[in-house]
């Protein structure tokens, strides 16, 4: 009797334990669903959690691209040719790239920050630090937080004409494996720093208030243990095991309404409550403790190349969407530019789908921000979230000149 209730206390540890299921040979295949039908069967696959959604549905005619592992290959074709939906297959084994980019990125792995790699948490805060000791003046760091597991969030400050010039908020890496975007908020910071010369009426002018990466924990995990880690790493109490919500379904403005999850296992779970993720406290604490300072509030994931606005919560525009709208026909114009990459504009709801919860929805309607956008870098589904490192300094080139556009729309608007 006692070795069964050994053996029963065995089964439901393994039960209870989420097994990651291995990339090798796993596939990302792309679908355009032409039928309402065929779209709301994909919004309930995505809602499942089954299934990895890398571009999840947003209307018809519209690609719609899902990563699955080996042993959900077959599921995945059923359910999908069942309703009349083909797929194409566009990464044909997920692990193998992945495999080569941790090579490439070990064979070339520097302790000293560069844009020609990608770099974990740690060596991004020490660059901030180090910029902070080298550039006193025009640079500074201070500690505004703490993620779940411990490590120091840093909110870096630069710009050199005085606390009370307007400003813009800039945060990356909400979503843990979009590496990209760190990447070109990091890059965009040297930009600023390093040719302060070249920008110095721009610096004197406005304030950039930087985070880099919001979702500390996450990003780290994914250099660690699980490259397509997508939320944060809090305890859920799931009785499966399942860690982390999304950190962006997790902000308090019609939170959990429409595109999100209830489940913990669910890579777009909105979280046990508003704002029950520690680091989305942080975010929102400065940008509360900042208030009227923040003229715009920039967050950049990937991918897709969009450059959106709010709401995401309902298709229904801000009153002053017009004014969103020109601002960001006038940055892309200036990104499309510098190597040809296309972006859409558009609201949230209108150019992806609608999903609460999300911290640009937030900056505006709560925080006060408004201009609020959400940028989606490169690319549209080639490499999704596995981008070459190759392509961080060309990312990082074209969305700096939107950057600009943006800073000096700041200055000439606000500035005294």
């Amino acid at each position: 009797m006692k070795a069964l209730v050994v053996l029963a206390c065995v089964v439901l540890a393994a039960l209870a334990t989420p097994t990651k299921p291995s990339l090798k040979e796993a596939k990302v295949v792309r679908v355009v669903p032409h039928t309402e039908e065929q779209l709301h069967h994909l919004h309930q696959l995505l809602l499942q959690g089954r299934y990895d959604f890398w571009q999840e549905p947003r209307g018809l005619n519209t690609p719609v691209d899902i990563m699955a592992a080996l042993r959900d290959l077959p599921g995945l074709a059923a359910t999908l040719s069942g309703r009349g939906l083909k797929p194409t297959v566009m990464i044909h084994d997920v692990g193998r790239l992945v495999e080569q980019q941790t090579v490439e990125r070990l064979q070339h792995h520097t302790r000293a920050m560069d844009w020609h790699n990608y770099h974990d948490y740690n060596t991004i805060n020490a660059w901030m630090a180090q910029l902070a000791s080298d550039h006193p003046d025009l640079c500074q760091l201070e500690k505004v937080g703490t993620s779940y597991e411990g490590r120091t969030m840093n909110l870096l400050t630069v710009g050199s004409g005085g606390a009370d010039k307007p400003g813009i908020f800039i945060d990356g890496g909400i979503h843990a494996r979009e590496w990209i975007s760190p990447a070109t908020v990091t890059y965009m910071v040297n930009e600023l720093v390093t040719n302060r010369d070249t920008y110095s009426d721009l610096l004197s002018s406005v304030n950039f208030y930087v985070m880099p990466s919001i979702n500390p924990d996450g990003y780290q995990y994914t250099f660690t243990d699980d490259r397509m880690w997508r939320k944060t790493r809090s305890d859920t109490n799931s009785p499966f095991g399942c860690k982390g919500a999304d950190p962006n379904r997790n902000w308090d403005f019609h939170w959990n309404e429409v595109g999100a999850s209830s489940s913990p296992c669910s890579d777009i779970y909105a979280g046990s409550a508003p704002f029950s993720e520690v680091e989305m406290r942080v975010v929102r604490d400065e940008i509360i403790r900042l208030g009227s300072k923040i003229k715009v509030y920039l967050t950049f994931h990937s991918f897709s190349q969009l450059w959106m606005y709010p709401w995401g919560y309902t298709s229904a525009l801000p009153d002053d969407w017009q004014d969103l709208d020109n601002l960001a026909q006038d940055a892309v114009s200036a990104l499309t530019a510098v190597h040809g990459t296309r972006y859409e504009i558009g609201s949230s709801t209108n150019t992806i789908y609608a999903a609460a919860g999300g911290s640009d929805d937030w900056a505006k309607g709560v925080g006060g921000v408004k201009y609020a956008y959400t940028v989606e870098l490169r690319d549209q589904g080639s490499y999704g979230f596995l981008l070459p490192a190759s392509q961080i300094i060309p990312s990082g080139e074209e969305t700096f000149e939107a950057l600009k556009v943006v800073a000096n729309f700041v200055k000439n608007t606000y500035s005294k």
